[in-house]
């Protein structure tokens, strides 16, 4: 059953991955999403004029935070020391949308992909939260990994 699905063990079960022997690496990962908005709702970001804050900043926090906290949010993830997370939100009005991308790096065992997942995610969660009372119809989309360096694995660069 276990195939190459490393969190299950020859009987099913699932299990942290023993990263004990592999070896420390230069770890990075990106990825990337957006929040899309009806145009008036965009220009509570851009104007200032969200009554909560600075939409984006607030975001950008909770992002960082996300990263920081992913082991205690996905069951098995391994907690990482994690030496850089840097998100970029930036509106685009043309799609009238925020469109957010998180970088995250370790040296490490193990990848940092799911921090920088987690770090979109939450950084989206928290636009949405921020603005739900004036648009209840906010979509979040495209969050994905875009790029991973470091590992056995190598390099990822999404198409």
């Amino acid at each position: 059953m276990s195939g190459n699905l490393t969190h299950f063990d020859e009987s099913g079960a699932a299990h942290m991955v023993d990263v004990s022997e592999k070896p420390v690496t230069s770890r990075t990962a990106i990825a990337r999403g957006a929040v899309r908005m009806g145009p008036e709702t965009l220009a509570h970001i851009t104007e200032g004029t969200a009554k909560k804050g600075d939409v984006l900043a607030v975001a950008r926090l909770a992002g960082i935070m996300g990263a920081k906290r992913t082991a205690d949010l996905i069951p098995l993830c391994h907690p990482l020391a994690l030496s850089k997370v840097t998100l970029d939100l930036r509106p685009d009005p043309g799609a009238s949308r925020v469109l957010i991308e998180a970088t995250v790096k370790t040296s490490g065992q193990t990848g940092v992909e799911m921090e920088a997942l987690t770090a979109v995610s939450v950084a989206a969660l928290t636009v949405y939260d921020m603005l739900k009372a004036v648009d209840r119809a906010m979509v979040i989309e495209e969050i994905r990994l875009a790029f991973k360096e470091g590992g056995k694995s190598g390099r990822y660069e999404a198409p």
